[in-house]
């Protein structure tokens, strides 16, 4: 029953992620052109590659080129805006000894920065 409940709660997680601004905005609250900017800001690109921003070529973390059609984030949390947000927040927290250091980020970037992420589809 647990499997069955993880399966369904990926495959709806991937069916309601944003294909555009206005979506993305919607569902974090966030504004992703504010996004992109916090992105470059915190440094995010030194260690991940991300489309769309400017020396963003890091390739110490996963390439972020694609999030917005992951089911799942740091390979164990469903893709969902509460989970992005809290990943870009606490890394440190999710998964302890992660690569991926807690740069304090704010709650009103963190939910800028995945609605930048979540225009980020295949």
């Amino acid at each position: 029953m647990k499997r069955l409940l993880l399966v369904l709660t990926l495959v709806l997680a991937a069916a309601c992620h944003p294909k555009d601004e206005q979506t993305s905005k919607e569902l974090t609250g966030g504004d992703a052109t504010k996004g992109r900017a916090a992105i470059a800001s915190y440094g995010c690109g030194s260690c991940h590659q991300i489309r769309g921003v400017d020396g963003a070529n890091g390739m110490i973390g996963p390439p972020l080129n694609d999030i917005g059609s992951r089911t799942t984030l740091a390979g164990q949390l469903p893709n969902s805006p509460d989970n992005m947000i809290r990943w870009i927040r606490e890394p440190q927290k999710v998964e302890s000894g992660t690569a991926m250091p807690d740069l304090g980020v704010t709650e009103s970037d963190a939910r800028d920065i995945a609605a930048y992420l979540y225009t980020l589809r295949e």
